[in-house]
C-alpha cells in the first residue's frame, strides 16, 4: 500500500511545483495571487460548489465526500456508495439565478460504483438593453446544462480512484457554446484516527467557443455608400474552462458510539482565481442529526457558512436531508438544500 500514498504524494508535489509554468502573459494557471486573473475563463458555473453538506463546511470537502456530489469534489468519494441511490440538490444563488442537480449511483459488484448527472443553472428573464434603449427591447434567460458519468471504485481496502466525463453547454439569447472535459480524483484512508487523504483535478477539458444566429448581421461596408449591405459575421474567440486542483485531509477529532466531530483542510488552485483555503467542521449525535460549520479563505464574497442535517436508516432505506446558509458580502445570503436516499 506504500507504494500509493508514494504515488499520490508524488502526484501532489508535480502538480504543485508545475506552477510555475502557468507563468507571465498565460492567464489559464495559478499565479500565487500575483496577477488578477478573473474573466480568463468562462462556464463559470462549473465553480459553484453541490450540495448543502460541503457547503455548510465551506467546501472543505475533497477528502470527506462519501455521496452523489462527490462527482463535484472528488470522484474518488463515490467509491463508498454500495447501494442504488439518489440525490436531488438545490441552490438558490444570487441575482435571480438557480442551479439544479440530480444524480443516481448504480454500484457494479463489490468494489466499483457507476453514477450520472445532470446540471443546470438558469436565471429568471433578463432585460435586454442598448445605450439607445435603455427600456428594453425585450428579454432574454441564461441557461448552461452540464452532464457527466462516473466510474470509481477501490484498488485495495484503503486507497480509491475515480474518473469522470462530462459534457459542459452554456447558452444565453441566441448563442451557445459547448465542449467535453474530465474529473480524476484519489482518495487513501491511512486507517490512522480516521485521516483520510484527497486530491483531485477537475475541468480537465477542450476550449470553447460561442456560435448562434447572434453573431450573423447585415452591414455596409462604408455607411455612406449606396451600395447593398452584406452578410457578415461576428468573430468569436474561444475560451477555457476554470480548471481546479483540489488536496484535502479531514481526521475525527471525536469519534464513539454517540458522537463524531471530524475537521477538514482543503487547497484549491483554480486558473482564474487566486488559489484558496476551505476549513471545516461537522459534528454529529447518534449518527442523526448534524451540525456543520467552514470558512473560506481566499474568495472575495463567500467566506463563513453554516448548516445542519438530518439521518433516516431504517426499514431498508436511508434518507438524508441538508441544508446550508452561505452570506456573501455584497449579494445577499445562498442557500442551499439536498435530499439523498439510498437503498439500505
Amino acid at each position: 500500500m506504500n507504494k500509493y500514498l508514494r504515488m499520490m504524494i508524488i502526484t501532489f508535489l508535480v502538480i504543485s511545483l508545475s506552477s510555475p509554468v502557468f507563468s507571465e502573459g498565460d492567464v489559464s494557471g495559478a499565479s500565487g495571487g500575483k496577477y488578477v486573473k478573473v474573466g480568463a475563463a468562462g462556464a463559470q458555473f462549473l465553480k459553484i460548489g453541490i450540495g448543502a453538506r460541503a457547503n455548510a463546511m465551506g467546501g472543505a470537502y475533497s477528502a470527506v465526500c462519501n455521496d452523489l456530489t462527490s462527482m463535484y469534489w472528488n470522484p474518488a468519494g463515490l467509491a463508498d456508495i454500495k447501494a442504488i441511490g439518489a440525490n436531488f440538490s438545490y441552490t438558490q444563488w444570487f441575482a435571480g439565478f438557480g442551479l439544479n442537480y440530480g444524480a443516481i449511483a448504480l454500484p457494479i459488484g463489490e468494489n466499483f460504483t457507476t453514477a450520472f448527472y445532470a446540471l443546470s443553472f438558469s436565471s429568471d428573464r433578463i432585460k435586454l438593453t442598448t445605450m439607445d434603449q435603455q427600456n428594453g427591447l425585450g428579454s432574454y434567460t441564461w441557461s448552461d446544462i452540464a452532464v457527466g458519468a462516473t466510474l470509481a471504485g477501490y484498488l485495495t481496502d484503503q486507497f480509491s480512484f475515480g474518473f469522470t466525463f462530462k459534457y459542459i453547454q452554456t447558452a444565453f439569447t441566441g448563442l451557445n457554446a459547448s465542449g467535453i472535459a474530465f474529473d480524476i480524483g484519489t482518495m487513501y484512508n491511512t486507517g490512522i484516527q480516521g485521516i483520510k487523504l484527497g486530491f483531485s483535478i477537475n475541468n480537465l477539458g477542450t476550449e470553447q467557443k460561442f456560435s448562434g444566429q447572434d453573431l450573423q448581421t447585415t452591414k455596409k461596408l462604408i455607411e455612406q455608400a449606396y451600395a447593398s449591405p452584406i452578410d457578415a459575421q461576428y468573430l468569436a474567440n474561444s475560451y477555457t474552462i476554470p480548471l481546479a486542483f483540489r488536496a484535502g485531509a479531514t481526521t475525527d477529532i471525536i469519534s464513539d458510539e454517540d458522537n463524531r466531530l471530524l475537521a477538514e483542510i482543503d487547497f484549491i488552485a483554480m486558473s482564474d482565481v487566486s488559489e484558496q483555503f476551505a476549513l471545516g467542521a461537522e459534528y454529529t449525535w447518534n449518527n442523526l442529526l448534524s451540525i456543520r460549520g467552514g470558512y473560506l479563505i481566499g474568495q472575495d464574497q463567500l467566506g463563513l457558512s453554516g448548516g445542519v442535517g438530518v439521518n433516516y436508516i431504517g426499514g431498508g432505506f436511508k434518507g438524508q436531508i441538508d441544508y446550508s446558509i452561505n452570506p456573501t458580502r455584497n449579494f445577499g445570503l445562498v442557500n442551499r438544500i439536498s435530499i439523498g436516499m439510498a437503498l439500505n
